[in-house]
C-alpha cells in the first residue's frame, strides 16, 4: 500500500486494476465452485425419470440459512448486489460497507446452492466492489478515482463469471460508470482481462453456454427477428413488473417469518412442478441453445408426457412466467443473488418458445438453436436497458459472434420498446424512486450527489407574528440579513418579510405600534421541503426566480437554501468527480 501511494496517479490507477481483477477473479472462481458443489451434493443422485419431493424443501433451507445469517450473525442488511453498487455511487461517495467483502458470497451461495431461483453476478459485483471501496478509502483516493475502482471491480466480476472480458467493459461503461475518459479506459480493460485470466486458470477457457452455429443468418428470417425482438421487449416488461409487484405486496406483509414462510412455500411449489426454475438454471439453457425441451419434462411429474408437443410448448411458457415469480419470491423471502442470470434464462426459453411456435403451426421454417440464443440478447437489453452489454455478452459467453447482426437487431429493438413501456432498468427503478440514482446526464448526476441538508443556512433572524414593527426594526438592526421568517413559538411557519418592503415604513415612527408584522408579512409561492431531492430544488429557483427559498419540514421552520450557495456546492462536486 505505501509503494502504491508514492506511485503518480495513472499508474496508481493500473497498478490498483490488476490487484482488483486478480482478486475479483479469486472470489469469482470461489463463488461458482462453492455453488456448483452445493448443487451436485444436493442434487447430483436425482432421476430425470420421476418428481423429486426435495424441490419443496431445498430452497426453504438455503433462504432460511441465509435469513438467520443475515438477521442474526450478521446483524446488518445485505442488499441487492448491483444496485449497492449504484446506491454507493450516488448517495455514499463509493464508500461500501465492509461486511459487503464476505457476506454476499456466504449469503448468494446459500440462496442459489439450495436452488434459490437467482444469480451470482450481482453478489460477485457488489464483493469485488467492496474489496475495491476498501482499498480506495486506504490510499485516500479522491471520489473520482474511488468510483473509477468501483468499475474496475464491476468489470472484473462481470468477466470472471461469464468468461467474457469484452462485455465486461461495456457492462461497467454502460451500467456503472457515466463519465468515463481514456485515461481511465486503459486500467478497465487491465482489470477485466487479469479477472479472465484468472478465471481461465481455475475453471479452463471453455465458454459458459458452448454453442455452434449450424444455420447461417439468411436475410429472409429478419421479419422474425424483428418480431422476437418485440417479444422479448413484452417479456422483459413482465418481468420488471412481476418484479416491482411482488415488492409492494411483500412490504405489505408484517414480520420476516411470514416473508419467509410465504415466500419459500410458493416458491417450493413451483420448483417441484417445474424443476428447470432450480437455481440458475446452466444446464437447461445449454438444452434450449441446442432446440432440445426435454429439460421441461425432467424430474417432473409431467415426464410421461415428454413426446406431447403442445404440452411441452405450454410448459415451456409456464417455465418463462414463473421464472419471474420464482426469482422474485426468492428476493422477498430473504434469499440473496443476482438478477443476470435468471434474465439469461428467461431469454433462451423465450427465443426458444417463439421459433418452437413458429415452426410448429408451419408459419415457418427457422433455426431453433439461433432464435434460442438471440432471445437471451433481447431479454438482457430489456430488462437491464443495456443494448450494447447484451451484445457482447451474449457472442462471448456462446462463442455465436457469426450471429452478430440478428444479435444486435433483437437487442435494439427489445431494449427500444422496453424503454418505452418501462423507461427505468430492475436495477434503477428503485434507485429512481427515491432520487438515488446516478444517469448519464451529467447535471442530474451533480444535482442528486448533493443533499438539502448540508446547504441549510440557519443565520437567519426570525421574528413572532405577533411583534409589531417596533420589535422588527430592533430585529433588522442586530441582523446582516435582509430576509426575516416570521416563526411563531412552536417554529410554525407564517411567512416572509423583505427588508426592502418596508424599510420606507422604518423611518416613520409612529408607524411602530399601530403595525404589526402579520400585517407586513407574506407566504412565499415556492418552497423547499426537507425530502426535496437537488434536481427538485433547481427547478423551484428556476420557475420562482428568486435567491433564496425558506426550507421547511412539515409546516416547521428550517432555514434558508441560497442560489448561489447551491451552485457553489455543485461546482466544488464537479470539480471533485472531474479529477483523474
Amino acid at each position: 500500500m505505501l509503494l502504491t501511494k508514492k506511485l503518480p496517479a495513472r499508474q496508481k490507477m493500473i497498478l490498483l486494476s490488476i490487484i482488483i481483477g486478480f482478486v475479483v477473479g479469486l472470489l469469482a472462481v470461489l463463488m461458482k465452485t462453492l455453488v456448483f458443489t452445493i448443487i451436485e451434493l444436493l442434487t447430483g443422485g436425482f432421476s430425470v425419470e420421476y418428481d423429486n419431493y426435495w424441490y419443496l424443501i431445498y430452497p426453504a433451507i438455503g433462504i432460511f440459512a441465509t435469513v438467520l445469517f443475515v438477521k442474526f450473525i450478521l446483524r446488518k442488511p445485505v442488499r441487492d448486489g448491483i444496485p449497492n453498487v449504484l446506491h454507493a455511487i450516488s448517495k455514499q461517495h463509493g464508500i461500501i460497507k465492509p461486511h459487503n467483502t464476505f457476506s454476499s458470497i456466504i449469503s448468494s451461495a446459500l440462496t442459489v446452492g439450495f436452488g434459490g431461483s437467482v444469480g451470482l453476478e450481482g453478489p460477485t459485483v457488489v464483493t469485488g466492489a467492496a474489496y475495491g471501496s476498501r482499498i480506495a478509502k486506504a490510499l485516500g483516493l479522491n471520489y473520482k478515482q474511488t468510483i473509477s475502482v468501483l468499475g474496475f471491480a464491476g468489470a472484473a466480476a462481470m468477466s470472471a463469471i461469464f468468461k467474457a472480458p469484452i462485455a465486461a467493459i461495456v457492462f461497467a461503461l454502460e451500467v456503472i460508470l457515466f463519465d468515463m475518459t481514456m485515461a481511465a479506459l486503459v486500467p478497465i480493460l487491465l482489470s477485466s482481462i487479469t479477472a479472465a485470466l484468472t478465471s481461465y486458470f481455475f475453471l479452463g477457457q471453455s465458454v459458459l453456454y458452448p454453442f455452434d452455429v449450424v444455420n447461417d443468418f439468411s436475410l429472409e428470417e429478419t421479419p422474425y427477428y424483428l418480431g422476437l425482438g418485440i417479444f422479448t421487449a413484452l417479456i422483459s416488461t413482465y418481468f420488471i413488473k412481476i418484479y416491482v409487484f411482488s415488492g409492494k405486496v411483500f412490504d405489505r406483509i408484517n414480520g420476516w417469518v411470514s416473508k419467509f414462510l410465504i415466500g419459500v412455500t410458493a416458491l417450493g411449489l413451483l420448483i417441484f412442478l417445474l424443476p428447470s426454475l432450480y437455481g440458475e438454471g446452466y444446464e437447461s439453457v445449454n438444452a434450449a441453445l441446442k432446440g432440445n425441451m426435454d429439460f421441461v419434462f425432467d424430474n417432473s411429474i409431467f415426464y410421461k408426457l415428454k413426446d406431447n408437443i403442445p404440452v411441452a410448448l405450454l410448459l415451456l411458457a409456464s417455465i418463462i412466467l414463473f421464472k419471474a415469480i420464482a426469482t422474485s419470491l426468492t428476493f422477498r423471502a430473504g434469499g440473496i443473488g443476482g438478477i443476470f442470470a435468471p434474465t439469461l434464462f428467461i431469454g433462451v426459453m423465450t427465443g426458444l418458445l417463439f421459433v418452437k411456435v413458429v415452426n410448429y403451426y408451419g408459419v415457418a421454417s427457422l433455426p431453433e438453436s439461433n432464435f434460442a440464443l438471440v432471445g437471451m440478447a433481447g431479454l438482457l437489453a430489456g430488462v437491464v436497458h443495456a443494448p450494447l452489454t447484451a451484445i457482447f455478452l451474449i457472442a462471448e459467453i456462446t462463442g455465436g459472434y457469426d450471429l452478430f447482426l440478428p444479435i444486435m437487431m433483437v437487442a435494439t429493438v427489445s431494449y427500444g420498446f422496453s424503454k418505452l413501456l418501462t423507461p427505468n432498468s430492475i436495477y434503477t427503478i428503485q434507485l429512481t424512486k427515491r432520487g438515488d440514482m446516478l444517469t448519464h446526464n451529467k447535471d442530474q448526476a451533480m444535482l442528486s450527489m448533493m443533499h438539502i441538508e448540508d446547504l441549510i443556512e440557519y443565520d437567519f433572524s426570525s421574528i413572532k407574528p405577533t411583534a409589531s414593527l417596533g420589535e422588527l426594526v430592533k430585529v433588522i438592526a442586530s441582523s446582516n440579513r435582509n430576509i426575516f421568517p416570521v416563526v411563531d413559538e412552536d417554529k410554525n411557519f407564517h411567512g416572509i418579510i423583505f427588508l426592502d418592503q418596508i424599510r420606507h415604513l422604518m423611518f416613520d415612527p409612529e408607524m411602530y405600534e399601530s403595525t404589526s408584522v402579520q400585517q407586513l408579512l407574506f407566504m412565499p409561492s415556492q418552497y423547499v421541503e426537507m425530502g426535496d431531492d437537488m434536481e427538485t430544488v433547481a427547478t423551484k429557483f428556476q420557475h420562482s426566480g428568486k435567491y433564496n427559498l425558506v426550507v421547511l419540514e412539515t409546516g416547521k421552520y428550517v432555514g434558508f437554501v441560497s442560489r448561489a450557495n447551491v451552485f457553489s456546492h455543485y461546482r466544488e462536486i464537479l470539480k471533485d468527480f472531474s479529477e483523474e
